[in-house]
Protein backbone atom coordinates (compact mmCIF):
# COMPACT_ATOMS: atom_id res chain seq x y z
CA UNK A 1 0.00 0.00 0.00
CA UNK A 2 1.37 3.83 -0.79
CA UNK A 3 0.42 6.58 1.54
CA UNK A 4 -0.48 9.50 -0.25
CA UNK A 5 2.17 12.19 0.50
CA UNK A 6 1.29 15.17 -2.00
CA UNK A 7 -0.87 16.85 -0.14
CA UNK A 8 1.64 16.69 3.03
CA UNK A 9 2.32 19.62 4.37
CA UNK A 10 6.67 18.46 5.16
CA UNK A 11 6.14 17.12 1.31
CA UNK A 12 9.11 19.23 0.31
CA UNK A 13 11.38 18.07 3.71
CA UNK A 14 10.32 14.82 2.45
CA UNK A 15 11.58 14.72 -0.57
CA UNK A 16 14.98 16.85 0.65
CA UNK A 17 15.45 13.60 2.88
CA UNK A 18 14.84 10.97 0.09
CA UNK A 19 17.43 13.09 -1.98
CA UNK A 20 20.08 13.11 0.61
CA UNK A 21 19.52 9.61 1.63
CA UNK A 22 19.76 8.17 -2.18
CA UNK A 23 23.06 10.79 -2.82
CA UNK A 24 24.40 8.91 0.19
CA UNK A 25 23.60 5.86 -0.49
CA UNK A 26 21.88 5.28 2.82
CA UNK A 27 17.91 4.33 3.18
CA UNK A 28 15.57 5.71 5.12
CA UNK A 29 11.86 5.52 6.26
CA UNK A 30 9.67 7.11 8.70
CA UNK A 31 8.48 5.68 11.44
CA UNK A 32 6.63 5.95 14.56
CA UNK A 33 4.00 8.38 15.96
CA UNK A 34 3.85 10.42 13.27
CA UNK A 35 2.88 7.43 10.83
CA UNK A 36 -0.09 6.23 12.88
CA UNK A 37 -1.28 9.85 13.39
CA UNK A 38 -1.19 10.78 9.60
CA UNK A 39 -3.36 7.35 9.31
CA UNK A 40 -5.50 8.45 11.80
CA UNK A 41 -5.90 11.79 10.29
CA UNK A 42 -5.30 13.36 13.24
CA UNK A 43 -3.39 16.26 13.98
CA UNK A 44 0.09 15.90 13.09
CA UNK A 45 2.93 16.08 15.74
CA UNK A 46 5.66 18.26 15.36
CA UNK A 47 8.49 15.34 16.00
CA UNK A 48 9.07 12.99 13.45
CA UNK A 49 11.21 10.14 13.57
CA UNK A 50 13.28 8.24 10.59
CA UNK A 51 15.40 5.52 10.72
CA UNK A 52 18.21 4.38 8.45
CA UNK A 53 20.11 0.83 8.01
CA UNK A 54 23.15 2.90 8.56
CA UNK A 55 24.63 5.52 10.92
CA UNK A 56 21.76 7.99 11.94
CA UNK A 57 23.89 10.35 13.01
CA UNK A 58 25.80 10.73 9.18
CA UNK A 59 22.15 10.79 7.74
CA UNK A 60 20.99 13.53 9.97
CA UNK A 61 24.02 15.93 9.84
CA UNK A 62 24.11 15.61 5.81
CA UNK A 63 20.37 16.75 5.88
CA UNK A 64 21.16 19.41 8.07
CA UNK A 65 23.53 20.55 5.81
CA UNK A 66 21.34 20.50 3.21
CA UNK A 67 18.71 22.52 4.60
CA UNK A 68 20.69 25.30 6.59
CA UNK A 69 24.80 25.03 6.94
CA UNK A 70 23.93 26.80 10.09
CA UNK A 71 21.57 24.09 11.34
CA UNK A 72 23.21 22.91 14.77
CA UNK A 73 22.61 19.17 15.25
CA UNK A 74 22.92 17.34 18.81
CA UNK A 75 24.46 14.66 18.99
CA UNK A 76 24.06 11.38 20.87
CA UNK A 77 26.79 8.85 19.89
CA UNK A 78 25.75 6.67 22.96
CA UNK A 79 22.31 6.02 20.76
CA UNK A 80 23.19 6.18 17.54
CA UNK A 81 21.05 9.11 17.06
CA UNK A 82 20.93 12.70 15.77
CA UNK A 83 18.20 15.64 15.78
CA UNK A 84 17.83 19.43 14.82
CA UNK A 85 15.08 21.39 14.95
CA UNK A 86 13.58 22.66 11.48
CA UNK A 87 11.15 25.67 11.24
CA UNK A 88 8.14 24.32 14.17
CA UNK A 89 9.30 20.29 13.67
CA UNK A 90 11.83 18.14 16.03
CA UNK A 91 13.54 15.75 13.24
CA UNK A 92 15.31 12.99 14.85
CA UNK A 93 17.38 10.30 13.20
CA UNK A 94 18.59 6.96 14.62
CA UNK A 95 19.90 3.80 12.73
CA UNK A 96 18.08 0.64 12.75
CA UNK A 97 18.99 -1.98 15.94
CA UNK A 98 17.70 -4.62 17.55
CA UNK A 99 17.75 -4.56 21.16
CA UNK A 100 17.86 -7.28 24.09
CA UNK A 101 17.18 -6.87 28.19
CA UNK A 102 18.67 -7.50 30.86
CA UNK A 103 16.66 -8.74 34.36
CA UNK A 104 16.85 -5.54 36.30
CA UNK A 105 16.98 -2.69 34.06
CA UNK A 106 14.96 -1.18 30.78
CA UNK A 107 18.13 -0.28 29.51
CA UNK A 108 18.30 -2.48 26.35
CA UNK A 109 21.55 -3.92 25.03
CA UNK A 110 21.66 -2.08 21.16
CA UNK A 111 23.11 -4.31 18.11
CA UNK A 112 23.12 -2.49 14.55
CA UNK A 113 20.45 -4.18 12.82
CA UNK A 114 17.52 -3.96 9.51
CA UNK A 115 14.34 -2.24 9.31
CA UNK A 116 12.68 -5.54 10.42
CA UNK A 117 14.32 -5.71 13.54
CA UNK A 118 13.78 -1.75 14.56
CA UNK A 119 9.97 -2.70 13.83
CA UNK A 120 10.31 -5.77 15.81
CA UNK A 121 11.61 -3.68 19.17
CA UNK A 122 8.23 -1.22 18.68
CA UNK A 123 5.98 -1.19 21.78
CA UNK A 124 2.57 -1.88 19.79
CA UNK A 125 1.55 -2.81 16.08
CA UNK A 126 0.05 0.57 15.42
CA UNK A 127 3.57 2.06 16.49
CA UNK A 128 5.63 -0.18 14.24
CA UNK A 129 4.89 1.38 11.09
CA UNK A 130 7.13 2.68 8.46
CA UNK A 131 6.49 4.99 5.49
CA UNK A 132 9.24 4.53 2.70
CA UNK A 133 11.36 7.72 1.47
CA UNK A 134 13.86 6.10 -0.94
CA UNK A 135 13.21 7.02 -4.51
CA UNK A 136 12.27 3.38 -5.62
CA UNK A 137 8.95 3.06 -3.26
CA UNK A 138 8.97 6.57 -2.12
CA UNK A 139 5.38 6.85 0.24
CA UNK A 140 4.86 3.28 0.78
CA UNK A 141 3.93 1.91 3.76
CA UNK A 142 5.80 -1.15 5.36
CA UNK A 143 3.46 -3.31 7.73
CA UNK A 144 4.83 -6.32 8.54
CA UNK A 145 2.53 -6.52 11.94
CA UNK A 146 -0.69 -5.50 10.44
CA UNK A 147 -0.51 -2.34 12.38
CA UNK A 148 -3.07 -0.66 9.82
CA UNK A 149 -5.32 -3.24 10.50
CA UNK A 150 -4.86 -2.88 14.12
CA UNK A 151 -5.49 0.63 13.86
CA UNK A 152 -8.67 0.48 11.97
CA UNK A 153 -10.03 -1.86 14.22
CA UNK A 154 -9.00 0.01 17.65
CA UNK A 155 -6.89 -2.61 19.09
CA UNK A 156 -3.26 -2.14 20.88
CA UNK A 157 -1.19 -5.44 20.08
CA UNK A 158 2.48 -5.88 20.48
CA UNK A 159 3.98 -7.14 17.48
CA UNK A 160 6.10 -10.02 19.38
CA UNK A 161 4.52 -12.22 22.21
CA UNK A 162 3.67 -9.54 24.61
CA UNK A 163 4.99 -11.01 28.08
CA UNK A 164 8.14 -10.67 26.38
CA UNK A 165 7.36 -6.71 25.84
CA UNK A 166 6.04 -6.09 28.73
CA UNK A 167 9.03 -7.93 30.57
CA UNK A 168 11.72 -5.74 28.60
CA UNK A 169 10.31 -2.68 29.03
CA UNK A 170 7.86 -2.56 31.84
CA UNK A 171 6.85 0.92 31.12
CA UNK A 172 4.95 0.00 27.54
CA UNK A 173 2.57 -1.20 30.68
CA UNK A 174 1.53 2.56 31.24
CA UNK A 175 1.98 3.32 27.50
CA UNK A 176 -0.67 0.72 26.53
CA UNK A 177 -3.12 2.25 29.30
CA UNK A 178 -2.19 5.70 28.06
CA UNK A 179 -3.03 4.76 24.68
CA UNK A 180 -6.23 3.12 25.37
CA UNK A 181 -7.09 6.63 27.29
CA UNK A 182 -6.13 9.01 25.21
CA UNK A 183 -6.77 7.35 21.63
CA UNK A 184 -9.75 4.82 22.50
CA UNK A 185 -8.47 2.04 21.62
CA UNK A 186 -8.46 -1.41 23.51
CA UNK A 187 -6.42 -3.73 24.68
CA UNK A 188 -6.37 -7.14 23.19
CA UNK A 189 -6.93 -9.37 25.46
CA UNK A 190 -3.49 -11.24 25.81
CA UNK A 191 -1.72 -8.11 25.92
CA UNK A 192 -3.98 -7.14 28.87
CA UNK A 193 -3.29 -10.62 30.86
CA UNK A 194 0.08 -9.86 30.16
CA UNK A 195 0.44 -6.70 31.76
CA UNK A 196 -1.40 -8.27 35.15
CA UNK A 197 1.50 -10.92 34.52
CA UNK A 198 4.22 -8.44 34.63
CA UNK A 199 2.88 -6.05 36.86
CA UNK A 200 5.76 -6.12 39.59
CA UNK A 201 8.48 -4.94 36.63
CA UNK A 202 7.10 -1.69 36.55
CA UNK A 203 9.39 -1.06 40.16
CA UNK A 204 12.22 -1.11 37.97
CA UNK A 205 10.85 2.29 36.12
CA UNK A 206 12.03 5.37 36.75
CA UNK A 207 8.55 7.22 38.90
CA UNK A 208 9.66 10.07 36.85
CA UNK A 209 8.62 8.36 32.89
CA UNK A 210 5.78 6.77 34.73
CA UNK A 211 4.32 10.35 36.34
CA UNK A 212 4.70 11.39 32.92
CA UNK A 213 2.51 8.75 31.20
CA UNK A 214 0.55 9.07 34.32
CA UNK A 215 -0.38 12.55 33.79
CA UNK A 216 -1.23 11.98 29.85
CA UNK A 217 -3.30 9.62 30.99
CA UNK A 218 -5.03 12.29 33.29
CA UNK A 219 -5.15 14.96 30.28
CA UNK A 220 -7.08 12.56 28.20
CA UNK A 221 -10.72 13.04 27.32
CA UNK A 222 -12.01 10.51 29.85
CA UNK A 223 -9.46 9.84 32.08
CA UNK A 224 -11.38 7.11 34.18
CA UNK A 225 -10.93 4.88 30.82
CA UNK A 226 -6.85 4.86 32.26
CA UNK A 227 -7.73 5.28 35.48
CA UNK A 228 -10.12 1.77 35.70
CA UNK A 229 -7.19 0.18 33.66
CA UNK A 230 -4.19 0.64 36.01
CA UNK A 231 -6.76 -0.62 38.72
CA UNK A 232 -7.50 -3.56 36.73
CA UNK A 233 -3.78 -4.61 35.84
CA UNK A 234 -2.63 -4.13 39.36
CA UNK A 235 -0.60 -0.96 38.53
CA UNK A 236 -2.57 1.36 40.51
CA UNK A 237 -2.14 -0.29 43.32
CA UNK A 238 1.66 0.02 43.22
CA UNK A 239 2.03 3.73 42.01
CA UNK A 240 -1.70 4.91 43.93
CA UNK A 241 -2.37 2.94 46.81
CA UNK A 242 -4.46 5.73 48.55
CA UNK A 243 -6.76 5.79 45.96
CA UNK A 244 -7.19 1.93 45.50
CA UNK A 245 -8.18 2.18 49.41
CA UNK A 246 -11.04 4.08 48.32
CA UNK A 247 -12.43 0.94 46.71
CA UNK A 248 -15.50 -1.46 48.26
CA UNK A 249 -18.53 -0.70 50.12
CA UNK A 250 -19.02 -1.16 53.98
CA UNK A 251 -22.59 -2.62 55.36
CA UNK A 252 -23.38 -2.16 58.90
CA UNK A 253 -26.98 -2.76 59.82
CA UNK A 254 -28.24 -2.67 56.40
CA UNK A 255 -25.95 1.19 55.95
CA UNK A 256 -23.62 1.93 53.29
CA UNK A 257 -21.81 3.85 51.72
CA UNK A 258 -21.07 4.92 47.94
CA UNK A 259 -18.00 3.39 46.56
CA UNK A 260 -15.75 6.23 46.88
CA UNK A 261 -13.32 5.23 44.40
CA UNK A 262 -15.68 4.88 41.11
CA UNK A 263 -16.89 8.19 42.28
CA UNK A 264 -13.64 9.83 42.44
CA UNK A 265 -13.42 8.52 38.97
CA UNK A 266 -16.73 10.30 38.04
CA UNK A 267 -15.74 13.65 39.64
CA UNK A 268 -12.04 13.47 37.22
CA UNK A 269 -14.27 12.80 34.38
CA UNK A 270 -16.97 15.49 35.59
CA UNK A 271 -13.80 17.93 35.49
CA UNK A 272 -12.16 17.05 32.79
CA UNK A 273 -15.25 18.15 30.60
CA UNK A 274 -14.98 21.51 32.10
CA UNK A 275 -11.12 22.03 32.41
CA UNK A 276 -7.64 21.19 30.45
CA UNK A 277 -5.77 22.09 33.67
CA UNK A 278 -3.70 18.92 34.77
CA UNK A 279 -3.62 20.22 38.82
CA UNK A 280 -7.22 21.05 38.81
CA UNK A 281 -7.76 17.66 37.63
CA UNK A 282 -5.15 16.03 40.31
CA UNK A 283 -7.75 17.93 42.69
CA UNK A 284 -10.77 15.75 41.43
CA UNK A 285 -8.33 12.56 41.83
CA UNK A 286 -7.26 13.22 45.34
CA UNK A 287 -10.11 15.30 47.10
CA UNK A 288 -11.65 12.42 48.99
CA UNK A 289 -8.11 10.87 49.54
CA UNK A 290 -8.63 11.13 53.14
CA UNK A 291 -11.71 9.16 53.10
CA UNK A 292 -10.19 5.63 54.04
CA UNK A 293 -8.59 6.37 57.11
CA UNK A 294 -11.12 8.57 58.41
CA UNK A 295 -14.45 6.10 57.66
CA UNK A 296 -16.17 5.75 60.75
CA UNK A 297 -19.51 3.96 61.84
CA UNK A 298 -21.34 6.12 64.26
CA UNK A 299 -24.78 4.18 65.73
CA UNK A 300 -27.40 6.38 65.00
CA UNK A 301 -25.94 8.58 62.41
CA UNK A 302 -24.25 6.07 60.11
CA UNK A 303 -20.88 6.32 57.86
CA UNK A 304 -18.92 9.32 59.02
CA UNK A 305 -15.82 10.65 57.27
CA UNK A 306 -15.12 13.56 59.73
CA UNK A 307 -12.14 16.06 58.77
CA UNK A 308 -11.34 14.24 55.55
CA UNK A 309 -10.50 16.94 53.74
CA UNK A 310 -8.08 18.15 55.93
CA UNK A 311 -6.68 14.78 56.29
CA UNK A 312 -6.22 14.63 52.77
CA UNK A 313 -4.83 17.57 52.14
CA UNK A 314 -1.52 16.30 54.46
CA UNK A 315 -1.95 13.35 52.33
CA UNK A 316 -1.34 15.15 49.41
CA UNK A 317 2.21 15.95 50.15
CA UNK A 318 3.58 12.52 50.53
CA UNK A 319 1.79 11.44 47.26
CA UNK A 320 3.66 14.20 45.22
CA UNK A 321 7.11 13.00 46.93
CA UNK A 322 6.90 9.39 46.29
CA UNK A 323 5.90 10.40 42.58
CA UNK A 324 8.36 12.59 42.23
CA UNK A 325 5.68 15.33 41.48
CA UNK A 326 6.60 19.10 41.61
CA UNK A 327 6.88 20.50 45.13
CA UNK A 328 6.47 23.82 44.19
CA UNK A 329 2.83 25.93 43.97
CA UNK A 330 1.39 22.98 42.05
CA UNK A 331 1.55 21.58 45.26
CA UNK A 332 0.35 24.16 47.46
CA UNK A 333 -2.61 24.48 44.74
CA UNK A 334 -4.34 21.26 45.16
CA UNK A 335 -3.13 20.97 49.30
CA UNK A 336 -5.34 23.65 48.71
CA UNK A 337 -8.46 22.49 46.63
CA UNK A 338 -8.58 19.56 48.46
CA UNK A 339 -8.17 21.27 52.32
CA UNK A 340 -11.31 23.19 50.78
CA UNK A 341 -13.61 21.27 48.89
CA UNK A 342 -16.21 20.78 51.52
CA UNK A 343 -16.27 24.60 52.21
CA UNK A 344 -18.88 25.96 49.59
CA UNK A 345 -20.95 22.78 49.89
CA UNK A 346 -21.80 23.82 53.58
CA UNK A 347 -22.48 27.56 52.20
CA UNK A 348 -24.72 25.83 49.86
CA UNK A 349 -26.95 24.07 52.30
CA UNK A 350 -27.13 26.59 55.00
CA UNK A 351 -28.09 30.48 54.52
CA UNK A 352 -24.97 31.32 53.66
CA UNK A 353 -23.91 35.05 55.88
CA UNK A 354 -22.01 37.47 54.32
CA UNK A 355 -19.69 36.68 56.82
CA UNK A 356 -18.95 33.19 55.58
CA UNK A 357 -18.98 34.20 51.92
CA UNK A 358 -15.99 36.83 52.79
CA UNK A 359 -13.99 33.69 54.57
CA UNK A 360 -14.44 31.96 51.83
CA UNK A 361 -13.55 34.35 49.15
CA UNK A 362 -10.69 35.14 51.22
CA UNK A 363 -9.26 32.12 51.93
CA UNK A 364 -9.44 30.92 48.15
CA UNK A 365 -8.33 34.20 46.78
CA UNK A 366 -7.74 33.31 42.85
CA UNK A 367 -8.45 29.52 43.33
CA UNK A 368 -12.17 30.40 43.81
CA UNK A 369 -13.62 29.50 40.72
CA UNK A 370 -11.61 26.76 40.26
CA UNK A 371 -12.67 25.68 43.69
CA UNK A 372 -16.37 26.02 42.36
CA UNK A 373 -15.52 23.53 39.59
CA UNK A 374 -14.74 20.93 41.59
CA UNK A 375 -17.66 21.32 44.10
CA UNK A 376 -19.71 21.06 40.86
CA UNK A 377 -17.54 18.33 38.96
CA UNK A 378 -18.39 16.45 42.51
CA UNK A 379 -21.79 16.03 42.38
CA UNK A 380 -22.24 12.71 40.94
CA UNK A 381 -26.08 12.15 41.64
CA UNK A 382 -27.55 10.37 39.55
CA UNK A 383 -31.12 11.99 40.15
CA UNK A 384 -31.61 14.24 37.72
CA UNK A 385 -33.83 16.53 39.92
CA UNK A 386 -30.78 16.57 42.62
CA UNK A 387 -28.29 17.28 40.03
CA UNK A 388 -30.44 20.20 38.97
CA UNK A 389 -30.93 21.46 42.12
CA UNK A 390 -27.17 21.24 43.93
CA UNK A 391 -26.49 23.26 40.52
CA UNK A 392 -28.90 25.78 40.61
CA UNK A 393 -27.54 26.16 44.35
CA UNK A 394 -24.06 26.40 43.50
CA UNK A 395 -25.02 29.12 40.83
CA UNK A 396 -26.47 31.00 43.34
CA UNK A 397 -23.90 30.94 45.91
CA UNK A 398 -21.61 32.69 43.34
CA UNK A 399 -24.14 35.03 42.31
CA UNK A 400 -23.76 36.18 46.10
CA UNK A 401 -20.24 35.33 45.98
CA UNK A 402 -19.55 37.79 43.57
CA UNK A 403 -22.24 40.53 44.86
CA UNK A 404 -20.22 40.36 48.35
CA UNK A 405 -16.69 40.79 46.20
CA UNK A 406 -18.05 43.61 44.25
CA UNK A 407 -19.11 45.00 47.56
CA UNK A 408 -15.54 44.36 49.71
CA UNK A 409 -12.88 43.43 48.06
CA UNK A 410 -12.27 41.04 49.80
CA UNK A 411 -10.10 38.40 47.65
CA UNK A 412 -6.79 38.36 48.55
CA UNK A 413 -7.02 41.33 50.29
CA UNK A 414 -4.17 43.20 51.77
CA UNK A 415 -5.14 45.22 55.29
CA UNK A 416 -5.71 48.61 54.19
CA UNK A 417 -3.16 49.86 57.35
CA UNK A 418 0.03 48.43 57.42
CA UNK A 419 2.35 47.20 60.60
CA UNK A 420 4.07 50.08 59.77
CA UNK A 421 1.81 52.39 60.41
CA UNK A 422 0.57 51.01 63.58
CA UNK A 423 3.91 51.69 64.59
CA UNK A 424 3.91 54.75 63.97
CA UNK A 425 0.56 55.97 65.24
CA UNK A 426 1.73 54.35 69.17
CA UNK A 427 5.71 54.94 68.37
CA UNK A 428 6.37 51.06 69.09
CA UNK A 429 8.93 48.32 67.70
CA UNK A 430 7.94 45.40 66.10
CA UNK A 431 6.61 43.06 68.80
CA UNK A 432 3.47 40.98 69.38
CA UNK A 433 0.79 44.12 69.71
CA UNK A 434 1.16 44.82 66.17
CA UNK A 435 0.50 41.22 64.83
CA UNK A 436 -2.71 41.65 67.72
CA UNK A 437 -3.86 44.75 66.16
CA UNK A 438 -3.73 43.22 62.37
CA UNK A 439 -5.31 40.28 62.90
CA UNK A 440 -8.30 42.48 64.87
CA UNK A 441 -8.30 44.41 61.74
CA UNK A 442 -8.65 41.53 59.42
CA UNK A 443 -11.42 39.77 61.77
CA UNK A 444 -13.40 42.93 61.44
CA UNK A 445 -13.27 43.19 57.95
CA UNK A 446 -14.41 39.72 57.14
CA UNK A 447 -17.10 39.38 59.86
CA UNK A 448 -18.24 42.75 58.22
CA UNK A 449 -17.82 44.88 61.73
CA UNK A 450 -15.99 47.84 59.62
CA UNK A 451 -15.57 47.53 55.43
CA UNK A 452 -12.35 47.22 53.49
CA UNK A 453 -11.94 51.19 54.25
CA UNK A 454 -8.29 52.67 55.58
CA UNK A 455 -10.49 55.37 57.82
CA UNK A 456 -12.34 52.64 59.29
CA UNK A 457 -9.54 50.62 59.99
CA UNK A 458 -7.94 53.34 61.44
CA UNK A 459 -10.42 54.40 64.02
CA UNK A 460 -10.75 50.77 65.13
CA UNK A 461 -7.28 50.21 65.68
CA UNK A 462 -7.42 53.33 68.05
CA UNK A 463 -10.27 51.90 69.68
CA UNK A 464 -8.43 48.24 70.00
CA UNK A 465 -5.63 49.64 70.56
CA UNK A 466 -6.96 50.74 74.19
CA UNK A 467 -7.48 47.61 75.68
CA UNK A 468 -4.28 46.46 75.05
CA UNK A 469 -2.99 49.60 76.61
CA UNK A 470 -1.39 51.26 73.76
CA UNK A 471 -2.13 55.67 73.49
CA UNK A 472 -1.95 57.09 70.21
CA UNK A 473 1.07 59.67 69.58
CA UNK A 474 0.04 60.63 66.06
Amino acid sequence: MNVNLTQNKNLKLFKIISEVAHRNGQSVYIVGGYVRDLLMKRKAPTDIDFVTESSGIELAESIAKEINPKLKVAVFKTYGTAMFRHNDLELEFVGARKESYSEDSRKPFVEIGTLEDDQKRRDFTINAMAISLNKDNFGELIDPFNGLQDLEQKTLRTPLEPLQTYSDDPLRMMRAIRFASTLGFNIEEKSLEAIKTEVERIHIVSMERIMVEFNKIMLSEKPSVGLKLLEETGLLQIILPELTALKGIEDVDGQTHKDNFYHTLEVVDNISENTDKLWLRWTALLHDIGKAPTKKFVEGTGWTFHGHEFLGSKIVKHIFKRLKLPLNQDLKYVEKLVRMHARPIALVTDNASDSALRRLLFDAGEDLEDLIILCKSDITTKSYAKQTRFKKNFEYVAEKIKEVEEKDHIRNFQPPISGEEIMEMFDLKPGREIGILKEKVKEAILEGIISNDKKEARNFVIEEAKLLGLNLVS
